[in-house]
């Protein structure tokens, strides 16, 4: 692996070790001491345009657990706020010397722009409406923990799909490890040409809930939104909300995810989001040990996992 710009970039066995190695950095967090030598002497740069919580922080943590020096610029701290173009300061930072870059940005295609000018790694950390596939990553590594092999399970990607680089990752991601998945939204929320998507689509929640392994619920993107693309937000959560009562509609087996950041009243409510069944607080957790997997595979080449992994610094 060169970068990571698209979920298409990884074949099938290509995420099955990501999601394995991930697995073994897992047990880190169960340590005393959280540290490995693997990145010792690299240095990542989290270069956010475009403001993170979950994604930045589990970045960071990931890299400094791998003994990377990890530097983070985000736009509001840095010349970009002065009017610099994204091309100088990208190639500001990279002129440092730094070993990878991870970027958020607003713009679709921003990070695969980045990786023709640069000789560092690329991790796209999310572009525009594109795509996000470190969350379909551990989107799916939380997912296979819970439920196994996913071939053959079906998982629903619910809300608004059209704003949702969350969801192209992940259609990618699950469908190439074998599961089925179903879109469900109103038709203003679908994308143009969705019908080519390898899903299903679906505009009836209720309908579609008690068939599912797994429903992933999608943040309403209201700063995204230009027009009317629904009547109201109290419309939107009667048509394809997880509410209280539609809890009962799941198999007792099937699980719920949401990427965060959440509407809670809006998507989903509080009684899904902090249901027993839930594996939000599990996806934060899994963003981690996932990104220190990728992070392992474009910069520690080919030496054995396990033997860096027994090693604590």
């Amino acid at each position: 692996m060169r970068h990571l710009l698209s979920s298409a970039d990884l074949s099938t066995d290509e995420i099955g070790a990501v999601l394995d190695v991930a697995e073994q950095m897992s047990e880190l967090s169960t340590r005393e001491v959280k540290k490995l030598p693997t990145l010792r002497g690299r240095t990542v740069v989290n270069l956010f345009f475009e403001d993170s919580t979950r994604t930045r922080s589990s970045f960071e943590i990931a890299g400094k657990w791998l003994s990377a020096d990890v530097i983070n610029v985000s736009a509001k701290g840095s010349s970009v706020s002065k009017g610099e173009s994204l091309r100088d300061t990208v190639l500001t930072v990279a002129a440092m010397g730094v070993d990878a870059l991870v970027i958020r940005h607003h713009r679709s295609g921003a990070a695969a722009q980045v990786a023709g000018w640069v000789d560092a790694a690329v991790i796209n950390a999310g572009d525009g409406m594109h795509e996000h596939p470190t969350q379909a990553l551990l989107d799916a590594f939380t997912l296979r923990r819970r439920l196994g092999n996913l071939a053959g399970r079906k998982v629903a990607i619910v809300g608004d799909i059209t704003h949702s680089r969350v969801a192209r990752s992940n259609v990618l991601t699950l469908t190439a490890l074998g599961a089925e998945v179903v879109l469900v939204a109103p038709p203003t929320l679908l994308p143009p040409g969705v019908d080519g998507w390898t899903t299903t689509v679906s505009h009836d929640l209720d309908a579609v809930l008690p068939t599912v392994d797994a429903v992933m619920m999608l943040r309403v993107q209201r700063e995204r939104m230009a027009g009317g693309y629904f009547p109201s937000p109290r419309e939107y959560t009667i048509g394809y909300g997880l509410t209280r009562d539609r809890l009962a509609l799941l198999p007792e087996h099937a699980v719920i995810c949401h990427p965060g950041p959440m509407n809670r009243g809006l998507e989903i409510a509080a009684e899904a989001a902090d249901a027993a069944r839930s594996l939000i607080l599990e996806q934060v957790a899994a963003g981690v040990a996932v990104r220190m997997s990728v992070l392992y595979h474009l910069l520690a080449g080919e030496a054995d996992v396990s033997r860096r992994i027994g090693s604590a610094a």
